[in-house]
């Protein structure tokens, strides 16, 4: 197999983590989002392709509202594409969502993307009314409405959990429809199918495990496809990751951070605490991205490699990591990383 590495992505993804500072003390949330919008102009200056922000609703994250922080970077940046990570349409308004991102393409010069989920984490719900006994039943009708703002000028809708419409048209408009639409995929074969329904780009959010075991999951999306008579676009991953000069600090980093995200999580989700063997495994074959430059290296390309992706982002800072450490990451990855695993990538088609 040959990959064509100019055509490959490299992005950085951020929950918002709220960083902890060389004290121990947390960020204020205004420390926090001042100090994310310095990493992306960082990430654009050093010709990072994606700039990706998730929407979250809960105390360590401080971006509830990403489309407002990327307008900010939309207006302070170039070239970087600006994107979601996720955007928790479930418990949104479809017709606000496309609006929102109309005016964001409009400001950033068409740079925008979106990226749909479901929502891993489901505090919005509560927080917007939404009940989660209605949780798939959401996603599929506001998708579906979606679909229709996102493809036609004109929209007449129907709604059982939305508003109904009736020969609509919502301004702004996108030009030419041209914005990239993501969805988010965890892990189930529902939501691989419903990509490939509405002929949209695919993000596989890889926190666990090896990578390999989502190759079922691209398969699926591409027979899903042809039987759609849609078109294969762009199949991404993205995992968490820490690079610094060396392994050991690297993982040192991870395991008080990492381990200390995955913990809290754990405790709403009923899942065990992780233990130093589980993170291991994670970090040697699964889906940590933590180590030195040639480690990380190693591992994208190979992640790249084995699932034929185009895309692959780099989900940085998780659990509140020093902006040191953060900033660390970015530079390495931009300057370092990246252009090691196009070459060993090049390397491995001269073979």
């Amino acid at each position: 197999m040959t990959i064509d590495t100019d055509k490959l992505e490299f992005g950085l993804d951020t929950f918002g983590d709220v960083a902890f500072n060389d004290d121990g003390s947390k960020m204020t949330y205004r420390q926090s989002l001042q100090n994310i919008l310095k990493e992306g102009r960082l990430a654009d200056k050093l010709g990072i392709d994606v700039f990706a922000l998730g929407e979250h609703h809960r105390e360590e994250y401080s971006i509830s509202s990403p489309e407002i922080m990327l307008s900010a970077l939309a207006s302070t940046t170039k070239n970087i594409k600006l994107s979601t990570a996720v955007t928790v349409l479930s418990s949104d308004d479809p017709v606000r969502v496309y609006e929102r991102f109309a005016t964001l393409d409009g400001i950033s010069n068409g740079r925008a993307q979106i990226m749909l989920g479901r929502g891993s984490f489901t505090e919005s719900f509560p927080l917007f009314g939404y009940d989660l006994a209605d949780y798939n039943e959401l996603f599929e009708e506001k998708i579906a409405l979606f679909n229709e703002l996102i493809t036609k000028d004109k929209v007449t809708w129907s709604g059982q959990k939305t508003q109904s419409l009736a020969n609509q048209t919502v301004y702004p408009r996108i030009e030419q429809h041209q914005l990239p639409v993501f969805v988010g995929i965890g892990g189930t074969p529902e939501s691989v199918l419903r990509t490939a329904k509405y002929d949209y780009n695919m993000m596989i959010a890889i926190i666990s495990g090896e990578a390999i075991r989502f190759e079922q999951y691209i398969e699926l999306y591409k027979n899903a496809t042809k039987e759609y008579g849609a078109k294969v676009r762009q199949i991404g991953v993205h995992s968490h990751g820490i690079i610094t000069e060396t392994d050991q600090e690297a993982y040192d980093i991870g395991w008080k951070y990492i381990k200390q995200s995955m913990d809290k999580v754990g405790l709403d989700r009923g899942w065990p605490q992780m233990t130093k063997s589980r993170y291991d495994f994670e970090v040697g074959q699964g889906a940590y991205y933590v180590g030195s430059i040639e480690t990380v290296a190693q591992k994208i390309a190979q992640t790249i490699s084995e699932l034929d992706i185009s895309r692959f982002d780099l989900v940085y800072g998780t659990g509140g990591q020093t902006e040191s450490t953060r900033i660390k990451t970015i530079e390495l990855y931009a300057t370092k990383v990246i252009p090691r695993v196009k070459e060993i990538l090049e390397s491995e088609d001269d073979e």
